[in-house]
């Protein structure tokens, strides 16, 4: 009787250790996801960078629109060289988010200006800068059992944006360095942020249709001062169609 009864308990605390054990896996499996949940809930975001337009014109009279999917939304952009080394860029950028089984939204309606110049360097690298302004309009709410984070923003912004690239027929690569100064509004409250949005941009295709993959971070040059949250990386997917380029 002993015997067994000694079985018995060697038996049983095995099965409960491995209960135990396993109780302390799911646990933490639980513990993690309700961090990670925290992490992708936990912000309202009041500035979201847009796609950086990046046309490398060519030559006057040279037209670009394109579309893209990023994570600003649906982005519109739109350029036109005036002559062989000015030209004016217009983009656009719209989302409307929202969650089926959550209060969680994010609305946004951007819009953005900016002349610039361009050069050729040798026969396939181009050089651009183009300097303007945008303003729009960010409504977002996130939402959890524990808090609840929303904004509601008004931004006007400043820009300065080179580029530096290589084109040709079917493949155009650039790097650009977007400088930026927002000013943020909410109800009373008014401040002023500047960041530093480095990307890269890359174009594949033949001649005059293109698909676009852009990729790029944001920093914000004095973080302790930033009272609102941003998205710090931003990516897109996008197709471009080109007028009136001139290839040699």
């Amino acid at each position: 009787f002993r015997a067994d009864f000694h079985v018995y308990i060697t038996k049983y605390s095995k099965n409960n250790i491995n209960l135990n054990s396993k109780a302390m896996k799911t646990y933490r499996i639980f513990v993690i996801s309700a961090f990670i949940l925290f992490l992708l809930n936990a912000c309202a975001p009041a500035y979201i960078p847009t796609v950086i337009n990046t046309p490398q014109f060519s030559n006057k009279g040279e037209f670009q629109g394109s579309v893209h999917t990023a994570t600003s939304g649906f982005n519109s952009q739109f350029g036109y060289a005036f002559t062989d080394h000015f030209g004016l860029i217009l983009n656009g950028s719209y989302m409307n988010s929202t969650s089926d089984s959550s209060t969680n939204f994010h609305k946004h309606q951007l819009i953005e200006l900016a002349p610039g110049y361009f050069t050729k360097m040798g026969k396939h690298g181009h050089f651009e800068v183009f300097a303007g302004g945008g303003y729009g309009k960010i409504q977002s709410e996130y939402t959890s059992p524990l808090w609840s984070n929303t904004a509601e923003t008004y931004n006007t912004k400043f820009f300065l944006q080179p580029t530096l690239g290589f084109t040709s027929t079917v493949f155009d690569f650039g790097f650009s360095s977007r400088f930026v100064m927002v000013n943020f509004k909410q109800k009373n409250i008014s401040m002023t942020q500047y960041f530093l949005e480095p990307a890269f941009t890359v174009k594949l295709g033949y001649k005059y249709v293109k698909a676009v993959l852009q990729v790029g971070l944001s920093f914000p040059t004095n973080k302790q001062n930033l009272a609102y949250d941003y998205e710090p990386v931003f990516f897109s997917l996008g197709l471009q169609a080109t007028l009136g380029r001139d290839y040699d």
